[in-house]
């Protein structure tokens, strides 16, 4: 069910609820953004990419200091060529004019999913800026490009077999299963946010998110700002989470 974002900060937030630690984002919608008033996709695409600047940025000012974003997942090779193409553009410049900006304001920036298919540019980028905002503390930003929840465990289980093959396990658990995945050392994610009105979790992060709240809005990445995402927190600082006890 669709939720729609009420005209007013909610109590919750004056009084300092819990907040999330780490939230995992879903930004769906640029294209119907872009479609909606004539424009080409690519346009969508390029605004939602501003946005990104300006949700990673409020993050930290929210008591959030780690947010995951599902950039492109294993399934969208299938859209145009063009837009695959452009998109691929998009996540380079992005990279190349941030990159000072995070590491001057103490973000941390890395990626997970499968690179190979990636141009070998972009994923020099990647590298690139993972090692320049290395020691960075203050937040901690995890793209997720060619990222496929079901691709990585695959890939988890062949790495963790590995590991049982070399003696180097004996009797595995959820914990060495964890430690195979892309996001070996981050914490799972407390809240994930899908925009655009969709109440699917398409692939994305299904064994870290197990436990996970999940929020669902109709407004459209563009159009998702940090007034949004602080008025989704405070709703969240009301939920009981039990993790399955009484």
């Amino acid at each position: 069910m669709a939720v729609e974002l009420a005209p007013q900060l909610t109590s919750a937030t004056a009084e300092g609820a819990a907040r999330p630690r780490h939230v995992a984002i879903i930004m769906d919608g640029n294209g119907r953004w872009a479609s909606e008033r004539g424009w080409p996709r690519l346009v969508g695409h390029r605004r939602g990419a501003e946005r990104v600047k300006q949700i990673v940025h409020a993050c930290p000012l929210m008591g959030v200091d780690w947010l995951t974003i599902y950039a492109f997942s294993t399934e969208n090779w299938k859209r145009s060529t063009a837009e695959v193409l452009g998109l691929m553009g998009i996540f380079a410049r992005y990279i190349k004019r941030e990159a000072d900006a995070m590491a001057a304001e103490g973000v941390r920036m890395r990626f997970i999913g499968d690179r190979e298919p990636l141009d070998p540019k972009l994923r020099g980028l990647m590298d690139s800026i993972e090692v320049q905002t290395a020691g960075n503390r203050r937040m901690n930003l995890t793209v997720a490009i060619n990222y496929g929840g079901r691709a990585e465990l695959t890939r988890a289980c062949g790495r963790l077999a590995g590991r049982i093959a070399r003696g180097e396990i004996i009797d595995p658990t959820e914990a060495d299963l964890a430690a195979c995945l892309d996001t070996a050392g981050h914490p799972d994610p407390d809240l994930v946010i899908r925009t655009s009105g969709e109440t699917r979790v398409s692939n994305f992060l299904p064994f870290q998110a197990a436990y996970a709240e999940y929020e669902f809005t109709t407004t459209l990445w563009p159009d998702f700002t940090p007034d949004h995402l602080e008025r989704i927190l405070a709703r969240f600082g009301m939920r009981d989470r039990r993790f399955g006890a009484a």
